[in-house]
């Protein structure tokens, strides 16, 4: 009869066990950063005035990030928050229909056309073409050599520290 017995397979067997809890808390935390990383892009730099000019800051200060773990996925996520109406229309472009422009805190309306002042009651708008100015999506290409890598080291990174045969 032949019998073998290891020294340590009780040890590898809890770090094979807790492999993926490792390298998805690592993955976590490192998608988290990149997430961080991506919202400053778009706010320090496209919407900044590399895509976009700042007007109210409204588009800016909506930007948001956000990581989430369902089961065995860790998914970040960089996005508008709600109540800027023409996000998706600066980030895809557009159409707008038609439609009357009115005052709402005044009796008239005021605008200067063709260098003079200009009273109305009502400005029947024809419509507008937007083109894409896109800086969600632009940022996400500028940055995904990076997240990629990132993600990549940390995976590799988490499960080299449970290898029963690496050097902890």
């Amino acid at each position: 009869m032949f019998s073998l017995e290891v020294d340590g397979a009780d040890v590898v067997d809890a770090q094979l066990a807790n492999l993926p809890t490792t390298v998805q808390a690592a993955l976590q935390a490192k998608a988290a950063a990149l997430a961080v990383a991506l919202t400053a892009h778009v706010v320090d730099d496209k919407l900044s005035g590399q895509v976009l000019a700042v007007k109210s800051g409204l588009l800016r200060a909506s930007i948001a990030s956000q990581v989430e773990v369902d089961g065995d996925v860790v998914r970040a996520r960089v996005f508008v928050g709600p109540g800027v109406k023409y996000a998706a229309i600066q980030e895809f472009g557009g159409r707008t229909a038609a439609h009357d422009i009115v005052p709402d805190k005044a009796r008239a309306l005021s605008f200067v056309a063709g260098g003079a002042r200009i009273f109305a009651r009502i400005v029947h708008h024809p419509g507008s073409t937007l083109p894409e100015r896109s800086y969600l999506r632009s940022s996400l290409a500028d940055m995904a050599g990076e997240i990629a890598d990132g993600l990549k080291a940390a995976a590799l990174e988490a499960a080299a520290a449970t290898d029963p045969g690496g050097s902890p």
